[in-house]
């Protein structure tokens, strides 16, 4: 279909504003010339193609290009592969051809794009190892992965005109890989605007009731955050600090998560508001020296809190962010998080790893930024380059270990290390080195001779103590967290063990033995999901190694097969004017993982195995991992029916002040005042609080939220939520 004068229009008015864009970063005609030739030969292969949303095609590489320019800070050549980055996959033109038209650089860089964008169109297995494939061109050219993020980013501004399996789909590739990636790259902005795009898709309604209420809260605090920066401006102006202060409120992303994740309420969130001081640092003084002077001047006007201080100038973040958090008593009793950094480390906050290049270019006097910067390279080319036996493995510990928090220890002779916070001994002498850790038996921890086992803490010191007959165990598997550790603990017992399946075999048939079941396929249907193995031999290999326990199989095989409860609901598919059919029973299970119960919002996985559907919450984090690798088997429209009366098990956690007939009170609440069976009930008490879980079955979320509120309203009773 040809373009019309409007499409025409449309295209020079896109490109237009890429050019304007480009006045900062192109330095001679040379620049101007390959960018326009880059866009003339983009649109003649695009021509006549459109995005599902109507618009020409060349209006996405057009916005791509201009997202790496304007919101992370790339160059010329970046802008030229951005445009070409779909030509070679979509046209006739091959990378040679690129190589000929343009340079041998950037024709890598569209081969790189080219490769990648097949990654998520694999099976599961084939896409994990494609997507390490796509990482390692981090240690070719990290401006790859920079312009795949902006492609995604620009994707998912665009993401309204896709139905709705897409959107599941490709919102949980984002919050699984890309967003994760956005962050660790330094990329803030762009990361929080990935999630709070995937939330929007997701969960529409939730969504604009949190951007709401944001919106009204900030309209109401208004007056005392103005309150509240007037002295620091005063007392900043007076010191003679050159500087700008700017407010910042949380993401409707990040609200949610804290919602979800410590259920609670929007109105129970305290720390919405920040304020940002950037400023202008002296040539004659050091940064960090005027980072802590401008904390000395704000904690001289409001009291802090001393466990919120967070000096991240000392130790930067992984993805190279450097800043001095703070968190004070405003006015009203209001808590504020105050965030002082230079200009050189907020142009670094906001743009990563495009920043730190920028700034180790034009300047020459921050050795230690740059040592910073290529020994965070090194971590990821490690956890890269690290050999794995299952690319699925790979990719979801590559995932964890993105967001990981961390922790900085010293060698004996001083040198810092950073680990995954958690991490034992056995952690850091295999970051240390795969001989040392294999050999580890102790360690002296500040002097202390400590376990190998021994979780570390930020600032100690250890020297690992060795032995030559010392060699690792699938019990040391249950002590480390990073995953270059497991990596080498798996790859150990692998090679040391024979007969692994037989030794499995053997092991779980004395265990079933002992628990008086007999092996059947109903019992292989409950533990093949949960060991993560998609055969029986690939389960019994798997314990054999040793890589897997049998310390859960009791409680695996107690859980109730969900799947006779399907049969009150119904399932719609396709789209548009439903028709309404009841599913087979044994066509849909429950997912264990989450529990939903009636109310809630589900989405399905069909197992490619079996063919079931398992239902998750669509808030699930296991659903987001497996529609980032299997979108394809995503089954959207799963309703709960209204014409039938179930009850189903739901777990809720409670906590508070221990007293005499407080455990009558909780009994008679759920039996006696609503009728509610209990199933189970743990409760424990120590230094006059108890805490423990109460496993129940009601009907649907609005009878548990029902349930939770009156509980709460217990004497005594300081929590009580929704387990997850």
């Amino acid at each position: 279909m040809e373009y019309t004068p409007q499409d025409e229009k449309l295209i020079a008015e896109r490109f237009d504003g890429l050019l304007a864009a480009c006045e900062k970063i192109c330095r001679s005609e040379d620049d101007w010339a390959l960018i326009r030739r880059a866009f003339s030969v983009a649109k003649e292969a695009h021509k006549g193609v459109r995005r599902r949303s109507g618009e020409p095609y060349i209006t996405h590489p057009i916005a791509v290009a201009r997202i790496c320019v304007d919101e992370i800070g790339l160059g010329v050549k970046s802008v030229v592969a951005s445009l070409l980055h779909d030509v070679v996959e979509d046209t006739d033109l091959t990378v040679e051809d690129i190589s000929r038209m343009f340079t041998p650089k950037i024709a890598s860089m569209v081969d790189g794009l080219t490769k990648i964008s097949g990654v998520f169109n694999a099976d599961t297995s084939e896409q994990a190892e494609s997507f390490r494939k796509m990482l390692l061109t981090l240690l070719d050219d990290v401006r790859v992965i920079l312009i795949k993020i902006a492609d995604r980013l620009h994707n998912m501004r665009t993401l309204g005109s896709m139905p709705r399996e897409k959107q599941i789909k490709i919102t949980s590739e984002t919050l699984f890989l890309f967003a994760p990636l956005a962050y660790r790259l330094g990329l803030h902005a762009i990361k929080s605007e990935l999630e709070d795009l995937s939330l929007k898709y997701r969960f529409p309604d939730q969504y604009a009731e949190i951007e709401g209420k944001l919106e009204a809260a900030k309209k109401k605090r208004a007056k005392v955050m103005e309150r509240f920066d007037e002295p620091i401006v005063a007392k900043l102006r007076e010191n003679s600090v050159d500087f700008e202060i700017s407010e910042r409120i949380k993401s409707v992303y990040s609200v949610w998560r804290k919602m979800q994740s410590k259920q609670i309420s929007f109105e129970e969130i305290y720390d919405l508001f920040a304020v940002r001081i950037v400023f202008k640092p002296s040539p004659v003084i050091p940064e960090k020296t005027q980072c802590w002077y401008i904390y000395e001047l704000v904690t001289d006007l409001y009291p802090s809190r001393p466990d919120r201080l967070r000096d991240w100038i000392t130790f930067p973040k992984p993805n190279g962010y450097e800043a001095l958090h703070t968190t004070v008593m405003g006015p009203e009793g209001l808590w504020v998080e105050v965030q002082i950094r230079s200009e050189r480390m907020n142009d670094v906050a906001e743009r990563g790893v495009a920043a730190h290049w920028k700034h180790r270019e034009a300047s020459e006097d921050d050795p230690a930024g740059d040592e910073r910067f290529d020994a965070w390279l090194g971590r990821i080319r490690d956890a890269l380059s690290s050999p794995t036996e299952n690319a699925v493995d790979f990719l979801d510990n590559f995932q964890k270990s993105l967001y990981t928090a961390e922790i900085v220890v010293f060698t004996p002779k001083g040198e810092s290390r950073r680990l995954q916070k958690d991490a034992t001994v056995l952690d850091f002498a295999y970051d240390i080195h795969s001989k040392l850790g294999a050999s580890a038996i102790g360690a002296k921890i500040n002097h202390k001779i400590e376990s190998i086992y021994t979780t570390l803490k930020s600032g100690d010191q250890i020297e690992v103590l060795t032995s030559k007959s010392a060699k690792p165990t699938a019990e040391w598997l249950d002590h480390v967290v990073t995953t270059k550790a497991k990596q080498h603990i798996k790859n150990y017992l692998r090679k040391s063990t024979q007969g692994n399946v037989e030794r499995g075999r053997a092991l779980f048939e004395a265990r079933m033995t002992e628990l008086g079941i007999a092996p059947s396929a109903r019992v292989f249907r409950k533990l093949l999901p949960a060991y993560n193995s998609p055969t029986k031999d690939e389960f019994y290999k798997n314990l054999g190694a040793g890589t897997i326990s049998l310390d859960g199989l009791q409680e695996i095989l107690r859980q109730n097969s969900a799947s006779k409860y399907l049969k009150f609901w119904t399932l719609f598919q396709g789209g548009g004017d439903h028709s309404e059919t009841d599913t087979p029973a044994d066509e849909l299970e429950i997912a264990e993982c989450c529990i939903p119960i009636p109310g809630d919002d589900v989405t399905g996985y069909r197992d490619p195995a079996t063919g079931k559907i398992i239902v998750h919450k669509t808030s699930c984090n296991e659903l987001t991992r497996l529609a980032s690798q299997h979108g394809e088997n995503i089954v959207t429209g799963i309703r709960w029916s209204s014409h039938k009366a179930m009850s189903f098990l739901s777990i809720v956690s409670v906590q508070g002040i221990d007293r005499i007939g407080i455990l009558l009170d909780l009994v008679g609440v759920i039996t006696g005042e609503l009728g509610i069976n209990i199933r189970e009930l743990k409760i424990q008490s120590h230094d006059g609080i108890f805490e423990g879980e109460i496993s129940l079955y009601v009907a649907s979320t609005s009878a548990l939220n029902d349930l939770i509120t009156k509980i709460k309203k217990i004497k005594g009773v300081d929590k009580a939520q929704r387990s997850r």
